[in-house]
């Protein structure tokens, strides 16, 4: 273990200290919070305070939020009362770019050839870099104007929130520009070339920071950076140190220096590195899938250190299973991830078109039900 229990205390007294929210133990139907509790609300989730409800989160595919605004109304932040609220720079690709609007295929700032549909991100199917060569490869440009514009209105907009923002990928967007067996090949065969394109990265990603805390305050940067597969790593835990954890230490440590909170999303199995990640100073993470880890584990091994965010399961349940499971799964992972504080209940990955609309509808009614 590469992390020491009680090696830091996670919040000092007077954070632990926060004001208590007044909740109405009659209230069942939705948790209704002004906008300063809602920021409060997190703020005791991460802090460990005993006592309050499970905080909550979603994120939707395109499908799967036209299933909820048909349901709930919109804007769906506003409907759901989502304490969290996220945002991220502008891209010339979207996350979901339709291809009535992009064609078959999108190309993103480094370069990258994306495949795009109307149900979800889409596939990098185009690797900017043929070799593990980066003397003719130029890096975008952070600063360009078109990524912050909205930054600061939603920033102002959102005030009350607990607001995070995306400020980008490292690993995985290697692996974009490269592809994922040519990177991984790389580790082995020419890994001053991956360490000289993290680097890059990593330089992109820091000035996206600087930049956006100048636009604007919010509480808190989001990576997202995949690491695992269903069974264990995509790449071994030892390259990951020697690559990875260099970069993602000086990402860490930028957001940590301005008081942000850093949340991190990472699929799969990716038990080897949490310790390391607590080490570098990790608030949350995501979206812990049930398939892949024993979720109550990590809450034992730990949830002294973390708040966790996700756990329901994508795969199974609430593609296949029974309004009321779900319903039942959800009160399981409020009452033994929330023991204590550090939970916020989140599926363990976007929900996509695959989910049932009776489904989704009792996740979300369950995840809101107080008392």
């Amino acid at each position: 273990m590469r992390y020491s229990l009680g090696c830091r205390p996670r919040h000092s007294q007077e954070e632990n200290n926060l004001e208590k929210i007044e909740w109405d133990d009659g209230l069942s139907a939705g948790i209704e919070l002004t906008d300063e509790q809602h920021k409060k609300w997190i703020q005791r989730t991460l802090n460990h305070c005993e006592g309050d409800p499970v905080p909550y989160n979603f994120m939707f595919s395109p499908p799967a939020g036209r299933l909820v605004t048909g349901h709930y109304g919109e804007p769906v932040e506003e409907t759901l009362s989502l304490p969290i609220r996220m945002a991220a720079p502008n891209s010339v690709k979207p996350l979901y770019a339709d291809p009535d609007e992009f064609g078959d295929t999108a190309t993103d700032e480094f370069g990258v050839v994306w495949s795009t549909n109307k149900i979800d991100r889409g596939s990098p199917i185009g690797p900017c870099l043929a070799e593990p060569d980066l003397s003719q490869y130029a890096f975008p440009n952070p600063n360009e104007e078109y990524r912050f514009s909205h930054i600061g209105k939603w920033c102002a907009g959102q005030e009350g929130h607990y607001r995070i923002i995306w400020v980008g990928d490292l690993w995985e967007r290697a692996a974009f520009m490269r592809g994922m067996e040519e990177i991984l090949l790389d580790v082995l065969t020419s890994p001053a070339f991956v360490r000289d394109l993290l680097e890059g990265l990593t330089e992109y990603i820091l000035e996206t920071v600087r930049l956006l805390v100048a636009e604007g305050d919010f509480e808190g940067i989001a990576i997202s950076d995949d690491y695992g597969a269903q069974h264990g790593m995509v790449i071994s835990p030892d390259h990951w140190r020697t690559l990875v954890r260099p970069c993602l230490a000086r990402i860490y440590e930028l957001a940590k220096n301005h008081g942000l909170t850093v949340f991190h999303h990472s699929c799969g199995n990716i038990v080897p590195i949490i310790g390391d990640m607590i080490d570098l100073g990790l608030d949350i993470l995501h979206p812990i899938q049930p398939e892949a880890m024993d979720i109550l584990y990590l809450k034992k091994q730990f949830g002294e250190h973390l708040t966790f965010c996700g756990g329901i399961s994508t795969q199974d349940l609430l593609v296949s299973g029974t309004p009321d499971q779900v319903r039942s799964e959800v009160q399981r992972l409020k009452r033994e991830m929330g023991r204590g504080g550090g939970y916020i209940l989140e599926p363990g990955i976007t929900v996509q078109a695959d989910v049932p609309r009776e489904n989704l509808i009792a996740m979300i009614d369950e995840a809101r039900r107080h008392g």
